[in-house]
């Protein structure tokens, strides 16, 4: 087993190289299909987001205060609140969520 953790950090190193480096040496010209345009533009909103979605629902003692502070923290980020605004409603919903649960 220890002989073989090395060939997974290579395996892997290899990998994510190729993944990073396939688009560079592949794609030449710059690229003008809008729809990939508009794909690659949204890819690290959606990566940001499916990382950050799960968190979110599991960092609380319960599921429910952190549905309701996410419906807060989307509506206000919807009406165009500061970071700042938001996250402290959030914070204050998912805090008295938990006073009352």
């Amino acid at each position: 087993m220890n002989n073989r953790i090395y060939l997974y950090i290579v395996v892997m190193a290899g990998v994510t190289y190729l993944i990073r480096v396939l688009p560079l040496t592949l794609i030449r010209k710059e690229i003008k299909n809008t729809y990939i345009r508009s794909f690659l533009y949204y890819v690290p909103y959606v990566t940001l987001s499916v990382m950050t979605f799960p968190a979110i629902l599991t960092a609380t003692a319960s599921v429910w205060s952190a549905v309701i502070a996410l419906i807060i923290a989307i509506f206000l980020a919807y009406r165009g609140k500061s970071l700042f605004v938001v996250s402290l409603a959030a914070c204050a919903a998912v805090f008295l969520t938990e006073l009352f649960l």
